[in-house]
């Protein structure tokens, strides 16, 4: 069983780092591959020795593999001043990963639509089938 203080400061530094790196990504990185992204979480290990770094790419498939190399290549230098800026030690290894919640819930939300859309259809047959 994990001890709750621990729990919580995973979240309190995984929280942190997200608003490092991504301060870090809006202005200190002169590499051109890496375009419009976002940090949308980051998730830390349970030996907090590695994070998963949730970035949301505004583009299309193209530009966020671009812009995942680009990250993966300035990796280094975004985990030695994220250690600096938050004097950790051992700072966590990042690994950076597209999000691709978004997209799952734009998904979602016209499956949705298209079930309801379906269902008034049917609905309407019967009304009709009980009229006649």
């Amino acid at each position: 069983m994990e001890k709750r203080a621990l729990k919580y400061h995973r979240g309190r530094l995984g929280e942190a780092l997200r608003e490092e790196i991504e301060t870090i990504l809006e202005g200190e990185l002169g590499d051109p591959r890496i375009g419009l992204v976002n940090v949308s979480s980051v998730v830390l290990a349970d030996d907090s020795r590695s994070a998963r770094v949730f970035v949301h790419v505004e583009g299309d498939e193209e530009d966020a593999q671009r812009s995942l190399e680009g990250l993966m290549a300035a990796g280094g230098f975004v985990r030695r001043e994220v250690a600096s800026r938050l004097h950790l030690r051992r700072p966590p290894e990042l690994i950076f990963q597209l999000d691709r919640s978004h997209q799952y819930g734009a998904r979602i939300d016209e499956l949705l639509n298209r079930t309801k859309k379906q269902s008034s259809v049917v609905d309407r047959q019967l009304s009709e089938k009980t009229g006649e």
